[in-house]
């Protein structure tokens, strides 16, 4: 199975896709995680990638997808793979797919876990980190006393991505990327929406019932 797993930040899209990976033993595949394990090894990509890397700019479509087939290619996606944050663009799709008809692994199935704003920014914003490394949140995980960590006992703070307005601006870039990819994989009859507002298990029991028939 091929799939490919859409979901904004919060929406639970790591959780799910390690349940994934786990359950029909696929990879689930980052382009951050082959990003860095190309540099690390020193491939040719990975060296061209790490010019742009180190400057700070975007790595170009073209060697991203290149790094892409080399890894679809590996034995272990013999069985199928997860894309996790990728594509993120309507060019990248395209190119994408052309590689993926090229080696013979059309995507599937595309699953869109929808939240709500609301709760998303609820979600992100209420994490807190202590200087030990300990993480706490304002309702799924509060510490014993407000503001507090109960490890070492100093002051939590908050991420300066994890505020209320920088949770917003994420949310807003996502939603502006993912709208015509949308649009994009519907076209091809590939994309099924979840509602991710529900609890864990229920969320990836349905999903499961989506990606199943293609095992």
């Amino acid at each position: 199975m091929n799939i490919i797993l859409f979901g904004p930040p919060g929406a639970g899209k790591g959780t799910q896709a390690q349940k994934l990976s786990q359950k029909y033993g696929i990879p689930q595949i980052s382009t951050g995680d082959i990003l860095r394990a190309n540099v690390k090894e020193g491939t040719a990509l990975g060296l061209e990638a790490k010019k742009y890397m180190d400057s700070g700019a975007l790595v170009p479509d073209a060697v991203l997808i290149g790094i892409i087939k080399d890894r679809l290619l590996q034995s272990d996606c013999a069985n199928g793979f997860l894309l996790d944050g990728y594509p993120r663009t309507v060019p990248q799709a395209d190119a994408l797919t052309g590689i993926l008809e090229e080696i013979k692994k059309p995507i599937e199935c595309v699953v869109n876990i929808i939240v709500p704003n609301e709760i998303l920014i609820g979600r992100l914003s209420g994490r807190w980190m202590s200087s030990c490394g300990a993480s706490f949140h304002t309702v799924f995980n509060p510490p014993k006393s407000e503001g507090v960590c109960d490890s070492c006992g100093d002051a939590l703070f908050q991420r300066p991505d994890d505020t209320s307005n920088a949770v917003s601006n994420r949310l807003d870039v996502y939603q502006n990327q993912t709208a015509p990819l949308v649009d994009y994989y519907k076209s091809k009859k590939l994309l099924t929406d979840i509602d991710g507002t529900k609890d864990i298990d229920v969320v990836f029991d349905e999903i499961v019932k989506i990606v199943t028939p293609f095992k």
